[in-house]
């Protein structure tokens, strides 16, 4: 049960660091405590932890213009954001987990300045059937967070730039563009800015939880593994993985996701193996190269590895389902 709820605010707009910081503090939350942290970042676009950055985003022109390509923990799809973006993330004890109560509030802030916010799909919010927040989730160690975007005054053309959203997923939205999908808060009530957002949702916090909230103390965040933890979310390799001479690839497009799978095969078995992927299960995703490496490269093989991955009962299964029927026939 949560009794006591805190709040941080970052303190600059670097994006590694911010990450960071995210990250320390999902592995300080305490029992029985429910941290409100507050972000924002300058011109970056955020990739799910499965992704292909380069399919997801225009990093060239990104990075010319001054920006970051950042990879985070969670799954899910790819970001936009600029100083007109507030980014919000509960973490807790996995016993305290509850994504009802925490998007509770989120809209409760949202709809305190008159807009019809509501919760739609896998993970979004809207207003008025336009997307103000796209929301994901990370589990490590009995700890989890929750965390998401809220639009309250972003550059949309800077977000058609550098975002490279696919045909085939707008076409799924049933939006011609990914600016005609999204809305700033602005939009529904020009009085928003970031800071009374962040404002408000301090309050409805409060109000949500029962609970008077409390600024988390500096000292419960170490400085030694908040520079680890930077180094790793600012490295090459993390943001942008190893490529691999792929020599086979299998594509599809399921309820729960994309998914892209690259094979390099040799003497007929997999040698390496790339998966990437819009899907919230990061885990999952995660897992599929290395039960596909050293397999022989035939549909049999591969499709009782991957089936051996599925759950039953849960998500995974349906997906392990989906990607088995990928490789049918080769």
């Amino acid at each position: 049960m949560i009794d006591h709820i805190r709040t941080v605010t970052a303190p600059g707009t670097y994006p590694y660091r911010n990450l960071a910081l995210e990250a320390c503090l999902l592995e300080q939350a305490g029992p029985g405590e429910c941290i409100l942290y507050l972000w924002q970042n300058r011109r970056t676009v955020v990739v799910g932890r499965n992704q292909n950055c380069w399919q997801e985003c225009r990093v060239e022109a990104l990075q010319a213009d001054g920006g970051f390509v950042v990879r985070r923990l969670s799954g899910g799809g790819a970001v936009f954001h600029d100083l007109g973006n507030l980014n919000f993330t509960f973490l807790v004890r996995q016993e305290d987990y509850d994504v009802g109560r925490q998007l509770e509030v989120i809209l409760k802030a949202v709809q305190s300045f008159g807009i019809p916010a509501e919760k739609s799909g896998r993970n979004d919010l809207t207003a008025q059937g336009r997307k103000f927040s796209g929301n994901a989730f990370y589990r490590s160690g009995g700890h989890c967070y929750h965390h998401g975007t809220l639009l309250i005054q972003v550059n949309r053309e800077e977000l058609s730039k550098y975002l490279n959203v696919s045909a085939a997923k707008l076409q799924s939205k049933g939006v011609a563009s990914v600016q005609s999908r999204v809305a700033n808060l602005t939009e529904f009530c020009p009085e928003i800015t970031p800071d009374r957002m962040q404002k408000a949702l301090i309050r409805a916090f409060g109000e949500v939880y029962g609970l008077e909230p409390s600024e988390l103390p500096p000292e419960r965040i170490p400085e030694d593994r908040l520079l680890e933890w930077e180094k790793k979310f600012s490295s090459q390799e993390w943001i942008f993985g190893r490529p691999i001479p792929f020599t086979a690839e299998f594509s599809g497009r399921f309820g729960w996701g994309d998914l892209v799978l690259r094979l390099q095969v040799e003497s007929g078995k997999v040698i390496q193996a790339a998966a990437f992927s819009d899907a919230m299960e990061e885990q999952f995703i995660s897992a599929l190269p290395a039960v596909l490496e050293g397999t022989e490269f035939s549909s049999k093989a591969m499709r009782e590895v991957v089936l051996r991955l599925g759950m039953p009962g849960t998500l995974s299964e349906q997906m392990a389902e989906d990607i088995a029927s990928l490789l049918h026939e080769i």
